[in-house]
């Protein structure tokens, strides 16, 4: 009994023994993951005023508008947003999930526990067996038992399947790029909300600056109305006079319900992102500010710098590392896979004596398990991998080459947006000395009132497009910041 029990023991020894050993010279299956090589232009194409090579200052760019309401609302944005939550939960998931695959390197300890009652047929078959073994006579007395019986069993049972060719550690490769490919997804969902953000502030400032001039030009016209009345009445000029006025007048009016909708629209889109019902910043918003003005220089940095600052980019490259890994976990499937499986516990019929060396029971034994034939599915699954791979890689060229576009058109946007604004501020200087002329003439019987209303149209046209040109050269930056993937690093 010893030598058998001596036996054993060695022959657990030799299987541990020869585990570690697997486990010492195993190999990793499938391709090694090595980042695609940087292939970005020296510099960028477009240029614009105010904007340099300098070092890229993106981290908290909206703070270079210097409007603290702007600042406050991108805070609270960033702690309330629905979308960057759920691209939080997305984050704690994908790192469970890893720990789940990791999971699979470490051996599995169950401990069980059973209780039977049972009582064997006097006519089974196996009863009338064993009584003709006996020689006949009397179940009892050829020592086959038929009364109750407890059995009481308790103990545990182990596996440990070993990862011998690298399909685990493949997996646990692929989880980590996940993992860090969905934090890459977070900060692409804080950048698009930064820009968001700032995007429909713009808006609402611009919108109400354009409401403000509609408003001074209301009142100009109303005198205009006023002054032709004064003269038709002293029949100085026609009652055509005063209906052009009277029309010019209300046509301007009916601009005004226009833009304070979409000033209102864009304060329900701050409220949603800030996570608040639509109305709910309406009292603090509504109340009128400036349009914040642009930074007077603007450094975006040199076009390599994208690969390393832009989310989206980094996330392309995260998945076609896990990409890369699964062809690893669908190679492994073509060797042998080996386990160790084991368990030791106790056995008895009596409940008292259970725990006697007696009732002790073990064994431990090793497994190998090897695909013979499955109709080259393996092989197929290995194939679909190296397919995803390989979009994966043309995915992650798209997106730089996107991304350098993105760059681009935000500069050219900016660059000619400041050209029209300078042309534009040229004609509002021009058209009011115009409508000033054009006034004075007609107030002296000298032009007709035509010059008059041509003017102040003229004039009050070049004040809103000055005034929307202004917001878009604001909004244009804010494309760029994104386009740069700004604001990501800040603490969430």
């Amino acid at each position: 009994m010893i030598r058998r029990e001596s036996l054993l023991r060695s022959l657990v020894w030799l299987c541990l023994f020869s585990a570690f050993s697997a486990l010492i010279c195993a190999c990793t299956v499938g391709p090694n993951y090595r980042k695609p090589p940087e292939q970005m232009p020296a510099k960028w194409s477009e240029t614009a005023h105010g904007v340099t090579d300098g070092t890229a200052e993106v981290s908290q760019w909206w703070t270079r508008f210097n409007d603290p309401e702007l600042d406050s609302l991108i805070e609270r944005a960033v702690l309330a947003n629905k979308d960057l939550k759920i691209a939080e939960a997305r984050v704690r998931e994908a790192r469970a999930q890893r720990r789940v695959v990791a999971a699979d390197l470490y051996p599995t300890v169950d401990v069980s526990g059973a209780y039977s009652y049972s009582k064997r047929s006097e006519n089974s078959s196996a009863a009338l067996s064993s009584q003709a073994g006996a020689g006949g006579g009397n179940a009892s007395q050829a020592g086959v038992a038929f009364d109750p019986q407890d059995l009481f069993q308790a103990g545990f049972d182990a596996s440990w399947e070993l990862d011998i060719f690298g399909g685990t550690r493949r997996a646990i490769e692929a989880a980590d790029a996940d993992t860090a490919a969905w934090e890459e997804n977070r900060r692409d969902v804080l950048v698009t909300l930064l820009s968001e953000v700032a995007r429909n502030y713009l808006q609402l400032r611009g919108d109400q600056l354009r409401i403000a001039i509609a408003r001074d030009t209301i009142v100009s016209q109303k005198q205009t109305v006023e002054l032709t009345e004064v003269r038709f009445e002293a029949g100085l000029s026609s009652e055509l006079d005063v209906s052009q006025a009277r029309a010019q007048l209300a046509t301007t009016q009916a601009r005004i319900p226009a833009l304070e909708r979409s000033a209102r629209q864009a304060v329900h889109q701050l409220g949603v992102l800030l996570g608040q019902e639509p109305g709910s910043l309406l009292d603090e918003l509504l109340v009128e500010k400036p349009l914040p003005p642009v930074p007077p220089e603007v450094p975006i940095g040199l076009p390599s710098e994208l690969l390393r600052r832009r989310p989206d980019i980094r996330r392309a490259e995260r998945e076609l590392a896990a990409a890369t890994a699964r062809i690893g976990v669908a190679t492994a499937d073509l060797f042998p896979s080996f386990s160790l499986t084991g368990a030791v516990g106790q056995l008895s019929t009596d409940i008292s004596n259970i725990g006697s060396s007696g009732s002790t029971f073990y064994s431990i034994g090793p497994t190998i398990r090897w695909p013979i034939f499955d109709a080259g599915r393996i092989r197929a699954n290995i194939q679909v991998q190296n397919a995803r791979q390989e979009q994966s890689l043309i995915s992650y060229e798209r997106t730089v080459l996107v991304s350098l576009r993105d760059v681009e058109d935000a500069l050219i946007a900016y660059t000619k947006e400041q050209a029209t604004r300078t042309s534009l501020k040229d004609a509002v200087t021009a058209n009011s000395r115009a409508f000033e002329i054009a006034s004075e003439l007609y107030a002296r019987g000298l032009v007709d009132f035509l010059n008059v209303l041509e003017a102040q149209r003229a004039l009050y046209l070049t004040q809103d497009e000055f005034a929307q040109s202004e917001q878009r050269i604001s909004s244009d930056l804010v494309a760029l910041y994104k386009a740069l993937g700004g604001g990501w690093d800040i603490a969430p």
